[in-house]
């Protein structure tokens, strides 16, 4: 997914590093239970080094400053709070690769990310004729429903209300709420918002309005995610 905001962000924390001349940052990163190369994770403290060339998305150690950036890459729903330093590269706008990175603080991001994934759906529900049961377990978060509520939603899926008009907001709100019922906690996640913010763009017509609506739902829909994070990380 790209997003509007993220260069910005990124050639902010870019500049901010190069004044102050440090090669330091905090951020986030996402694993499974185990590293990408199959290595155990580092205790929390401890730091992993990388020896050889510094290379984005090819060698390094990576983390993105955003944790809905760090979504973007989640092998897994282990989410990380970590320092990453030495010969830092910002790549895409969305993550930055350097030398050594540590944990700071770890928490299973499970829950976290169903949760972003109902919230996100409910954003944009009104616009789709959701069965009601997926409303109810996107209000609710009772995971028993969801099950049910998948096998509803792809039931209704491009039947629902026979008579209505189905624009492309409808189409977007439908697979954001489809999203959200997926098995898998990260595809969830990342899908849901992608798809709520393309329903809300496409709620308006007007080419320049459609820009300000997706600049608007990209930052709420990334505000709400830092929000949900630093919540789970202060507990």
């Amino acid at each position: 997914m790209r997003w509007a905001l993220v260069v910005k962000a990124a050639n902010r924390e870019r500049r901010v590093c190069e004044k102050r001349g440090e090669n330091n940052m905090k951020a986030y990163h996402f694993t499974g239970t185990a590293l990408r190369n199959g290595a155990p994770l580092p205790a929390i403290g401890e730091w992993l080094v990388h020896e050889g060339k510094i290379v984005p998305c090819e060698s390094g150690l990576h983390a993105s400053t955003h944790p809905f950036d760090a979504l973007k890459y989640a092998p897994g729903v282990f989410l990380h709070q970590v320092e990453l330093e030495g010969d830092l590269t910002e790549h895409h706008g969305d993550k930055w690769v350097g030398r050594r990175r540590k944990i700071i603080k770890s928490i299973d991001a499970t829950e976290l990310l169903r949760e972003f994934s109902r919230w996100c759906a409910l954003q944009v529900v009104y616009l789709w004729d959701a069965p009601p049961v997926v409303k109810e377990y996107l209000e609710t978060g009772n995971q028993t429903l969801r099950p049910i509520a998948e096998d509803a939603a792809w039931a209704t899926e491009g039947t629902a209300a026979g008579a209505a008009v189905r624009d492309d907001a409808w189409y977007a709100a439908e697979a954001a709420v489809c999203d959200a019922l997926r098995d898998d906690a990260c595809d969830a996640a990342e899908a849901a918002a992608c798809d709520a913010v393309r329903a809300i763009a496409m709620t308006t017509a007007e080419p320049a309005a459609r820009t300000a609506a997706t600049t608007i739902a990209e930052a709420a829909t990334r505000g709400q995610f830092q929000r949900l994070v630093d919540t789970a990380f202060a507990a």
